[in-house]
């Protein structure tokens, strides 16, 4: 059974209720005005901003190259003969002027003991004519021989000198002959297998083909770019194949081994043809590059990266900040009164993720790289921080 309250009972009643209703009041206030403090008005965007930052860029070109021999020599025969004997081992490497055929020598070493002999048989004839030639002199000036007997004593001795001249002549080129019976390495390097077999007749005139030989501790890489790409070279001012030492740079070239990975060298690019090649619109470019372990093979095809251009302290930006219309494209940048503006910019080379600006951008302005979606010119906005940015992501998470 419930008894009425009394006025004293009634009256702390209502003072509990008015209190508690007063803590209520109070707890919501306090907690409205630190939420208002931290976040920002719904209608203001959050969007994040970086300073536009300026690097030096490197511009690379990628082209499919082949590797050639810096040295590739082929050894044929001068003289005719059968070949008689072969001094080295296939595939080996020879030293410059090392032995490497010798081709029968018998024919040739008669035909220069002949012209010696001939040689020694006109520097007697000469001998002699020159003793003639002595006594009719005097003979002559005191009138007892005959200009007849002088003129033919002069013309003798001319003659048989001519004569040692020609026999001379003929026993150098029968030693050269001779000499040519053995077949000597013109270069260093690697040598190919036999072309003939022992016993073989090769021929003279160089048309008989002995061996090769590669030289390959150093490799020319040659790879084809396009007329374009030397237009754009001239624009900044990039000779393609020529050394500028006033560069900070030099242009150079990776490749990519057929395991896809890296070369570990890089080579330099020395020489680009002068001309176009009108049947394919291209010209060719030559690369110098060492290959101390013969790693690479000549004749192997092989992806090459160029470096064409470094841009130093160009004006660069992410391509994530980008909008491109058909009025080209533009970024949003935060003023310092925290509103926005919408500026166009002129793009230049890509490189990674990023984009070099050509034009329209100044460094350390701040630029708006996420968020932009929802901005239009002069809106005000608010910078995302560390905190929001962890709020978000954990928003993220419990969706």
């Amino acid at each position: 059974m419930k008894y009425p309250l009394n006025k004293k009972e009634l009256r702390f009643k209502k003072k509990k209720l008015l209190y508690a209703f007063i803590c209520i009041v109070l707890v919501v206030g306090v907690y409205w005005i630190l939420t208002r403090e931290k976040q920002p008005a719904p209608d203001i965007p959050v969007v994040s901003v970086m300073p536009v930052e300026q690097q030096n860029v490197e511009i690379f070109g990628e082209y499919v190259g082949r590797i050639r021999a810096q040295q590739f020599v082929e050894v044929r025969a001068r003289v005719e003969g059968f070949l008689e004997n072969m001094l080295f081992e296939e595939g080996t490497y020879v030293s410059r002027n090392q032995v490497l055929f010798v081709i029968d020598q018998r024919q040739y070493r008669a035909k220069a003991d002949k012209a010696r002999a001939q040689l020694k048989k006109d520097e007697a004839q000469a001998r002699k004519a020159k003793r003639d030639l002595d006594r009719i002199k005097p003979l002559y000036e005191q009138n007892a021989a005959s200009q007849l007997d002088l003129d033919n004593a002069v013309a003798a001795y001319e003659t048989a000198v001519a004569s040692v001249g020609m026999s001379q002549a003929d026993l150098d080129q029968a030693e050269q002959e001779l000499g040519y019976t053995i077949v000597r390495s013109p270069i260093s390097g690697h040598i190919s297998e036999r072309h003939v077999d022992l016993g073989t007749l090769v021929g003279s005139g160089g048309k008989s083909l002995l061996a090769t030989i590669v030289k390959s501790d150093t490799v020319l890489v040659d790879f084809s770019m396009t007329a374009l790409d030397y237009l754009k070279s001239k624009e900044r001012n990039v000779n393609i194949g020529q050394k500028d030492q006033n560069r900070s740079w030099q242009p150079t070239v990776t490749i990519t081994l057929p395991d896809n990975t890296t070369y570990p060298f890089k080579g330099l690019v020395d020489f680009a043809e002068p001309q176009v090649d009108p049947r394919t619109g291209t010209f060719s470019v030559r690369a110098e590059m060492p290959n101390p372990d013969h790693v690479l093979l000549p004749g192997q095809f092989t992806k090459v990266k160029a470096l064409l251009d470094v841009r130093e302290n160009a004006t660069v930006v992410p391509q994530k900040a980008l909008i491109i219309e058909k009025g080209g494209a533009y970024v949003f940048v935060m003023r310092k009164d925290s509103t926005v503006e919408r500026r166009f910019i002129e793009l230049g080379p890509e490189f990674g993720n990023h984009v070099v600006v050509e034009r329209g951008l100044v460094p350390n302005e701040q630029l708006v790289t996420e968020g932009y979606h929802k901005l239009n010119p002069g809106m005000k906005v608010h910078v995302a921080t560390a905190e929001t940015n962890e709020k978000k992501q954990q928003t993220t998470t419990a969706q």
